[in-house]
């Protein structure tokens, strides 16, 4: 039961990494006067970092 509760927790904090990631692009985006463009780049960063995040917790 500890692996189910383990692998929710880290799809839960992947999931924040992602959107976090995702709205800092879009601000940037939108300040720099390109906001589809920033929440591209928003999405793969967001991407990168929880698939770093899920291979740094792997256990």
């Amino acid at each position: 039961m500890e692996i189910i509760n383990n692998n929710k927790e880290k799809d839960k904090i992947g999931g924040l990494l992602f959107v976090g990631c995702m709205f800092i692009g879009m601000g940037i985006g939108k300040y720099m006067g390109a906001l589809s463009t920033g929440t591209l780049i928003g999405l793969g960063a967001g991407f990168l970092a929880m698939a770093i995040y899920r291979v740094a917790k792997k256990d």
